[in-house]
């Protein structure tokens, strides 16, 4: 079986009704679309969420929230990813970018404390939680904030 010999299985597809083709056809004249009013109209018809002049739902809703424009958003890492590396390992931004651990640098790297930490390691990041830097220390490693 080849990709241009596939077909679709029997009765699952329909003709494309052509519309506003003469009367012979079935859907001549008003080609579907009724007699006057706003869908008879080439571009008629309303936007998403148009309830007929009632206020919407969407403006009926209280606004809530607020969005800070100014958050930095890090690349993480768990501790736990980190002990498929070997002793005395130098583990940076670039490294992890490049043996694709991490996907994009975004504002910098930030390094969590979930999981052991069994390998003595030279973590090079912008962030650490104060878990990740003790268990790096407790495990013989060294953390270097770039």
């Amino acid at each position: 079986m080849k990709l241009n010999e596939l077909k679709p299985v029997e009765g699952a597809t329909h003709y494309k009704k052509r519309v506003g083709r003469g009367s012979g056809s079935g859907t001549g004249k008003t080609a579907g679309r009724g007699h006057n009013g706003q869908n008879s109209r080439t571009g008629g018809g309303t936007r998403l969420g148009f309830e007929g002049g009632q206020t919407p739902l969407f403006k009926r809703l209280p606004k809530r929230g607020f969005t800070n424009y100014f958050r930095k958003e890090f690349a993480i890492i768990n501790l736990s990813d980190l002990n498929q590396y070997d002793n005395d390992a130098v583990i940076t931004p670039e490294s992890l970018l490049d043996e694709g651990r991490i996907s994009d640098l975004k504002a910098g790297l930030k390094v969590l404390g979930s999981g052991k930490l069994e390998k003595r390691l030279t973590v090079k990041a912008h962030k650490f939680s104060a878990s990740a830097e003790e268990a790096i220390a407790a495990a013989g490693g060294k953390t270097e904030v770039i």
